[in-house]
């Protein structure tokens, strides 16, 4: 693809305008915005990787993914203000699914270590762990808000914190799984996942682009459970006192 045709499908872009005009929904300001900061971040991206993926440095691949996880829970954080810390657990969950993750690949032999698969592979992993978070994040502190008189309760007759939130905390992890579940569920009927179709573009063997596909999936599963698990247990018992009362926002 060239620069000329690549500008040719901002016809994508002009569509959703003419839309937001004709119906007033007041949308034309962020999508622009939303266009222009989308081609810049990705033609930065674009060069930077270029450049590491040349030099196969150990530390830009180190500092790439370092950025990756600074952005994501910066970005993630804004919807967990209300417990105390969560920035800290955030990044918490963030470094460890991405420890795990690569050991397994990298252990195993299933991905080379070089940086065009840790990079990637990594940018898929800690962005699909940063929207789980934000998932579990909006459903647990409605969870909390809406069922505070129920935790009181428990806490009055002698139940412990971990006892009094149980509910809740179940309730969001389960929620934030589902979309991850769902999808894989229907993938290659309803859809072709964009790293498969992006390969079988390029050229690839379309066996092998499902292979590839197949492990992301895969990955992503265990990225989905280990989040919402993780952030979920660092984060209710920031709720509560050393008195063990439920703390008011």
């Amino acid at each position: 693809m060239t620069y000329l045709t690549l500008s040719i499908t901002l016809i994508f872009v002009v569509i959703p305008l003419i839309l937001s005009k004709t119906l007033n929904l007041g949308l034309e300001k962020d999508t622009i915005i939303a266009t222009i900061r989308s081609i810049v971040q990705l033609l930065a991206v674009g060069f930077i990787l270029k450049f590491v993926f040349d030099s196969e440095s150990l530390l830009y691949i180190f500092l790439m993914v370092t950025l990756m996880i600074v952005a994501a829970t910066h970005n993630a954080q804004k919807k967990g203000a209300a417990i105390k810390g969560i920035t800290w657990k955030i990044a918490v969950t963030l470094v460890f699914v991405e420890i795990l993750t690569q050991s397994i690949l990298l252990g195993f032999n299933i991905t080379p270590p070089t940086a065009q698969y840790i990079i990637s592979i990594s940018g898929m992993v800690i962005g699909n762990s940063m929207v789980l978070s934000i998932l579990f994040l909006n459903r647990f502190t409605s969870e909390v808000e809406s069922h505070q008189d129920q935790t009181e309760l428990i806490l009055s007759l002698g139940g412990t914190p971990k006892q009094a939130i149980h509910r809740q905390l179940i309730q969001s992890i389960k929620a934030s799984m589902i979309p991850t579940i769902e999808s894989q569920k229907t993938v290659g009927l309803v859809q072709l996942p964009g790293m498969m179709s992006g390969q079988i573009i390029a050229g690839a063997d379309p066996i092998q682009a499902v292979q590839f596909q197949l492990l992301i999936m895969f990955l992503l599963l265990t990225t989905a459970a280990v989040t919402s698990v993780l952030l979920g247990f660092l984060s209710y018992p920031t709720l509560f006192n050393q008195r063990m009362q439920l703390l008011k926002n």
